[in-house]
């Protein structure tokens, strides 16, 4: 007869790691009374960029969370998830990978296009530039710019 013994532990492993991350959650949160001004003067790599860290290529939906967003899956798939947020800060599109290299070739997949990607591990955030300075204090990653393919527009007489 098989024991179960091995499904509790992984189980009570899940619980425990979760309650832990709920506790670094609450924690960074509520973090001690420093006001917005202090919030505002740390640096990207805040703490919460770096709970993000963590907890951010986990879910589309954890990303979301962490920007404020209620997102709707666009995209599931086994190579990606993809979601879009409509905020009125603007709209943006997250995008998770189950794998690194498979953020890596989205990526130079989406050279082609060109633009500027907030990126982190297995995520990317698509949105207009102004957009990602805003979340990426939030989220860490770094700005990305992707060269597009083709010439670059020239000036256009009026």
């Amino acid at each position: 007869m098989q024991s179960h013994r091995g499904r509790v532990g992984r189980g009570a492993r899940t619980a425990t790691a979760t309650g832990t991350l709920a506790l670094l959650l609450l924690a960074t949160a509520c973090g001690g009374g420093e006001g917005e001004d202090a919030a505002a003067k740390s640096s990207p790599t805040n703490v919460a960029a770096t709970v993000a860290g963590v907890v951010a290529p986990a879910k589309v939906e954890v990303i979301a969370d962490l920007t404020g967003c209620k997102v709707k899956i666009r995209t599931e798939a086994d190579e990606l998830r993809e979601g879009v947020c409509h905020t009125r800060q603007g709209d943006y599109l997250i995008t998770t990978f189950p794998q690194e290299k498979l953020k890596l070739t989205w990526l130079d997949a989406a050279a082609v296009y060109g633009g500027e990607y907030l990126v982190g591990t297995r995520w990317v955030v698509s949105a207009k530039p102004e957009l990602l300075e805003r979340l990426r204090p939030r989220l860490g990653g770094k700005i990305q710019q992707l060269r597009g393919v083709g010439p670059t527009p020239g000036p256009t007489a009026s």
